[in-house]
């Protein structure tokens, strides 16, 4: 089935000068692929993989360009302008992307970014976004174990500390106090479910939770450990903050680790330092 707002593998059917015609089946009849976006040597009967759009004199295109995010995808982009009916974004298309009046969850200002949600508007058959995000969430309950690697994108801040969107259905929470390192909104990670509570909210974490996440962070101790020809000055003993620094996780994570590491005599622990045996 072709998708507006997806990218779609249609075959060529004309080739004019001003570009091709794709095949967009009985419902979308044949769609218009602009010459400036037609691959070098491409033949009719030959398949293209486009996405496709309304142009703005609201015509079916289709481009072989890619846009920061498809419908119904969450993305974080910057506002271009404000006009009459709404707010429009850079979402990587020279069409920029409209955002309703009633679509923002607060007055969309020129020159800065949102979190979006992309969808395709029933009555207008037009691209659109949200900046409401939690509005297209998923409202059932999760489904997720302890543990589990996901993939997130960082969309607000809190007092408490990051909300983020739990691979593109659910939200959750990274807390201030857990979180070793920088980042920023818009932001595009991979996480670990800490826990799913009683009430459904989400706790994540940027390290794997107990022993698991171990192994990845002896890995990195390693590796910064033969950057370093073998010695580094640090130990269990040296303040959090520059652990941090050094690695992005917590001084409790780093001991764990090389305390795992120590029992394999993978290293020895000195004084000043800790050191790869060889």
């Amino acid at each position: 089935m072709v998708e507006v707002g997806n990218y779609n593998v249609l075959k060529v059917v004309k080739d004019l000068d001003f570009g091709l015609y794709l095949d967009g089946g009985e419902e979308l009849g044949e769609i218009l692929l602009p010459r400036r976006y037609v691959p070098i040597n491409c033949t009719v009967d030959e398949e293209l993989e486009v996405f496709l759009y309304l142009d703005s004199e609201d015509r079916l295109i289709a481009t072989t360009e890619m846009p920061h995010a498809i419908v119904g995808e969450f993305a974080y982009l910057k506002a271009i302008s404000v006009g009459k009916v709404g707010a429009f974004l850079d979402w990587g298309l020279p069409k920029d992307l409209l955002v309703p009046f009633r679509e923002q969850k607060l007055d969309i200002e020129e020159g800065k970014y949102y979190p979006v949600y992309i969808y395709l508007d029933d009555e207008s058959g037009r691209i659109a976004a949200s900046s409401k995000v939690e509005k297209y969430l998923n409202n059932l309950p999760p489904e997720y174990e302890e543990g589990q690697e996901v993939d997130i994108m960082i969309f607000q801040e809190t007092d408490l500390g990051y909300k983020a969107i739990i691979n593109g259905t659910h939200s959750g929470m990274l807390y201030h106090n857990e979180v070793f390192r920088d980042i920023h909104k818009g932001e595009k990670v991979k996480a670990y479910i800490k826990k799913v509570r009683e009430d459904d909210k989400i706790d994540l974490s940027l390290e794997k939770p107990g022993y698991q996440k171990v192994d990845g962070i002896s890995q990195d101790i390693l590796n910064k450990l033969k950057s370093e020809d073998g010695f580094m000055l640090v130990t269990d003993k040296s303040p959090a903050d520059e652990i941090s620094r050094m690695f992005g996780i917590s001084k409790k994570s780093f001991k764990k680790a090389i305390g795992a590491l120590y029992k394999q005599r993978i290293i020895t622990i000195e004084d000043g330092g800790i050191r790869l045996v060889k």
